[in-house]
């Protein structure tokens, strides 16, 4: 079975389930899920807490997953900074190595794009 996340629905029924004393092979037919992640509520359920304090929990979890946005430090900045003002482009300044930066070519370019440097200082060369 492939995994899917519970919606509070499932949360409130396996809750239910839980209080009428049914057994999690069958919670896991009627819900169509697979048996760990009904554990998994079960065993919070056993503690004393809700289905509703298990969903804010998972959301609250949600909310650090992903990918970190990368940040550049003021040193990298002014120095790309400075290399933009010479002419050369993101692909360049990574490129070159120089200087140990913190990013790829892509994330450069798309800091120009959101702003956190001035995008019409690129040079727009032809080639």
């Amino acid at each position: 079975m492939t995994y899917t996340h519970l919606t509070t629905d499932e949360l409130v029924m396996i809750e239910s389930y839980y209080h009428q004393n049914i057994k999690i092979a069958k919670i896991a037919v009627y819900l169509k899920q697979s048996r760990t992640p009904i554990y998994n509520v079960i065993n919070f359920l056993k503690k004393g807490h809700t289905a509703l304090e298990y969903y804010q929990q998972y959301k609250e979890n949600k909310k650090r997953c992903g990918r970190w946005k990368i940040v550049l430090s003021q040193e990298q900045q002014t120095y790309v900074k400075e290399k933009i003002a010479q002419g050369w482009t993101p692909d360049v300044i990574i490129g070159r190595k120089e200087k140990l930066m913190s990013c790829s070519m892509r994330t450069l370019y798309r800091q120009f794009k959101e702003k956190v440097f001035d995008e019409s200082t690129l040079s727009m060369k032809e080639g």
